[in-house]
Protein backbone atom coordinates (compact mmCIF):
# COMPACT_ATOMS: atom_id res chain seq x y z
CA UNK A 1 0.00 0.00 0.00
CA UNK A 2 1.52 3.20 -0.53
CA UNK A 3 2.30 4.95 2.37
CA UNK A 4 -0.15 8.22 1.61
CA UNK A 5 -2.99 6.08 1.47
CA UNK A 6 -1.56 4.60 4.99
CA UNK A 7 -3.82 6.63 8.16
CA UNK A 8 -1.48 8.69 10.40
CA UNK A 9 -0.48 7.67 13.89
CA UNK A 10 -2.52 9.64 16.22
CA UNK A 11 -0.06 8.97 19.01
CA UNK A 12 3.65 9.05 19.73
CA UNK A 13 4.51 5.16 20.75
CA UNK A 14 7.68 4.49 23.03
CA UNK A 15 9.36 1.12 20.69
CA UNK A 16 9.09 -2.26 21.92
CA UNK A 17 11.44 -4.86 23.63
CA UNK A 18 13.15 -6.84 20.80
CA UNK A 19 14.14 -10.52 20.63
CA UNK A 20 15.34 -13.03 18.55
CA UNK A 21 12.92 -15.85 16.82
CA UNK A 22 14.86 -18.77 14.42
CA UNK A 23 12.73 -20.41 12.32
CA UNK A 24 13.43 -23.89 10.46
CA UNK A 25 13.06 -23.13 6.53
CA UNK A 26 12.27 -26.47 4.18
CA UNK A 27 15.86 -26.79 2.56
CA UNK A 28 16.93 -27.98 6.12
CA UNK A 29 18.35 -24.67 7.22
CA UNK A 30 17.41 -21.57 9.29
CA UNK A 31 16.12 -18.29 9.43
CA UNK A 32 16.44 -15.61 11.81
CA UNK A 33 14.18 -12.70 12.69
CA UNK A 34 14.12 -9.99 15.11
CA UNK A 35 10.92 -9.51 16.48
CA UNK A 36 9.35 -6.63 17.94
CA UNK A 37 7.53 -7.97 21.53
CA UNK A 38 3.82 -7.04 22.00
CA UNK A 39 3.52 -7.97 25.57
CA UNK A 40 0.60 -5.78 26.98
CA UNK A 41 -3.08 -5.36 26.06
CA UNK A 42 -2.44 -1.70 24.31
CA UNK A 43 0.64 -3.12 22.47
CA UNK A 44 -1.68 -6.23 21.29
CA UNK A 45 -4.43 -3.51 20.44
CA UNK A 46 -2.11 -1.24 18.22
CA UNK A 47 0.24 -4.29 16.59
CA UNK A 48 1.92 -2.98 13.49
CA UNK A 49 -1.00 0.07 13.18
CA UNK A 50 0.19 3.06 10.87
CA UNK A 51 3.38 1.61 9.61
CA UNK A 52 4.09 1.28 6.03
CA UNK A 53 7.24 -0.64 5.89
CA UNK A 54 8.83 -3.23 7.88
CA UNK A 55 12.52 -5.64 7.42
CA UNK A 56 12.07 -8.41 5.29
CA UNK A 57 13.86 -10.34 8.65
CA UNK A 58 11.47 -8.40 10.89
CA UNK A 59 8.31 -9.10 12.60
CA UNK A 60 6.11 -8.82 16.10
CA UNK A 61 5.36 -11.16 18.14
CA UNK A 62 2.15 -11.19 20.17
CA UNK A 63 2.78 -12.71 23.55
CA UNK A 64 -0.92 -13.58 25.16
CA UNK A 65 -2.44 -15.80 27.31
CA UNK A 66 -3.32 -19.51 25.68
CA UNK A 67 -6.79 -19.21 23.94
CA UNK A 68 -8.22 -19.17 20.64
CA UNK A 69 -6.81 -15.66 18.99
CA UNK A 70 -9.27 -13.62 16.96
CA UNK A 71 -6.93 -10.63 15.16
CA UNK A 72 -8.18 -7.95 12.87
CA UNK A 73 -5.90 -5.53 10.44
CA UNK A 74 -7.78 -2.45 11.44
CA UNK A 75 -5.35 0.45 10.42
CA UNK A 76 -2.74 -2.01 9.55
CA UNK A 77 -1.27 -0.59 6.27
CA UNK A 78 1.70 -4.22 5.84
CA UNK A 79 -0.41 -6.91 3.97
CA UNK A 80 1.23 -9.61 6.66
CA UNK A 81 1.39 -13.61 6.64
CA UNK A 82 0.25 -14.68 10.56
CA UNK A 83 1.24 -17.83 12.58
CA UNK A 84 -0.48 -18.77 15.40
CA UNK A 85 2.76 -20.91 17.82
CA UNK A 86 1.74 -23.07 20.79
CA UNK A 87 3.52 -23.18 24.12
CA UNK A 88 6.25 -25.71 22.83
CA UNK A 89 6.95 -23.51 20.06
CA UNK A 90 4.84 -25.38 17.45
CA UNK A 91 3.24 -23.30 14.53
CA UNK A 92 -0.44 -24.42 14.29
CA UNK A 93 -1.52 -22.57 11.75
CA UNK A 94 -0.69 -19.99 9.51
CA UNK A 95 -2.90 -17.10 7.42
CA UNK A 96 -1.03 -15.98 4.15
CA UNK A 97 -1.23 -12.36 2.38
CA UNK A 98 -4.07 -11.19 5.32
CA UNK A 99 -6.12 -8.09 3.71
CA UNK A 100 -5.17 -4.46 5.06
CA UNK A 101 -7.41 -2.03 6.51
CA UNK A 102 -9.69 -4.81 7.29
CA UNK A 103 -11.98 -5.42 10.85
CA UNK A 104 -12.88 -8.92 9.92
CA UNK A 105 -11.98 -11.10 12.80
CA UNK A 106 -8.98 -13.32 11.35
CA UNK A 107 -8.17 -16.96 13.43
CA UNK A 108 -7.03 -20.75 12.54
CA UNK A 109 -9.42 -21.88 15.42
CA UNK A 110 -6.84 -23.69 17.74
CA UNK A 111 -5.67 -21.73 21.32
CA UNK A 112 -2.36 -20.60 21.32
CA UNK A 113 -0.35 -18.11 23.29
CA UNK A 114 1.50 -16.32 20.67
CA UNK A 115 0.71 -15.38 16.93
CA UNK A 116 3.94 -13.90 14.61
CA UNK A 117 3.27 -11.26 12.12
CA UNK A 118 5.58 -11.28 9.14
CA UNK A 119 5.28 -9.48 5.95
CA UNK A 120 2.87 -11.43 2.91
CA UNK A 121 4.57 -13.86 1.39
CA UNK A 122 7.33 -14.85 3.98
CA UNK A 123 5.74 -17.92 4.67
CA UNK A 124 6.26 -19.30 1.43
CA UNK A 125 9.86 -17.58 0.79
CA UNK A 126 10.54 -19.47 4.02
CA UNK A 127 8.69 -22.88 3.34
CA UNK A 128 7.64 -22.65 7.11
CA UNK A 129 4.16 -24.40 7.40
CA UNK A 130 2.08 -26.18 10.46
CA UNK A 131 3.79 -28.36 12.71
CA UNK A 132 7.07 -26.40 12.33
CA UNK A 133 8.94 -25.58 15.63
CA UNK A 134 10.30 -22.38 16.12
CA UNK A 135 12.56 -20.89 19.17
CA UNK A 136 10.88 -18.59 21.00
CA UNK A 137 12.79 -15.05 22.23
CA UNK A 138 12.54 -14.70 26.13
CA UNK A 139 10.09 -12.44 27.63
Amino acid sequence: MPPEKCPKDPEFTTPLRTGEMTLPTQDGGSTKLTVELALTQDEHSKGLMYRTSMPEDHGMLFVMERKVQHFWMRNTCLALDMLFIDTDGTISGVLENVPTLNEEERTVGCPTPYVLEVNAGWVRRHGVRPGTKVSLPKH
